[in-house]
């Protein structure tokens, strides 16, 4: 993916909320249309502060948060929808796609699912970053591209 923040295997040390919504930022700007990203972590490790930045910067201005009792949210953006999906409560992906999970991703400008594993096989184009706690350091978080 040209243009990506990250190469595949790249880590990188993001200090702060701001640091991670600037990455969303830099996400939104080079994923194109269409495109789906998948974001691990442990709970509270920033993965829908890094996607308020990404729908932020594509023209959302309310308030981004976690899906994680919806499974999914749908922000409307200047540039088109953004969807976001939490799939970590969810104990089959079918039943993401009973909730019509292959229209949602079409029909949007960019869609970001958070604990999305059952789902890779699906898309394996789709980038996957990996968001981590860094030991001893209370803001700062490590992020590596793992596909």
């Amino acid at each position: 993916m040209t243009g990506f923040p990250l190469d595949v295997g790249e880590v990188r040390v993001l200090v702060g909320e701001d640091a991670q919504r600037a990455l969303g930022a830099a996400l939104a700007a080079a994923l194109p249309p269409g495109a789906l990203l998948f974001l691990e972590g442990e709970l509270g490790v920033g993965k829908t502060t890094l996607t308020q930045g990404l729908v932020g910067a594509l023209g959302f201005a309310d308030t981004v948060t976690s899906p994680t009792y919806a499974l999914m949210h749908v922000y409307p953006t200047l540039a088109g929808n953004v969807l976001h999906v939490d799939a970590y409560r969810v104990q089959d992906v079918t039943e993401l796609y009973e909730m019509n999970l292959d229209e949602l991703v079409e029909g949007s400008r960019v869609s970001v699912i958070e604990w999305g594993g059952g789902l890779y096989a699906d898309w394996p184009n789709a980038p996957i970053l990996l968001l981590e706690h860094v030991d001893g350091a209370g803001g700062e978080r490590r992020v590596t591209r793992r596909r």
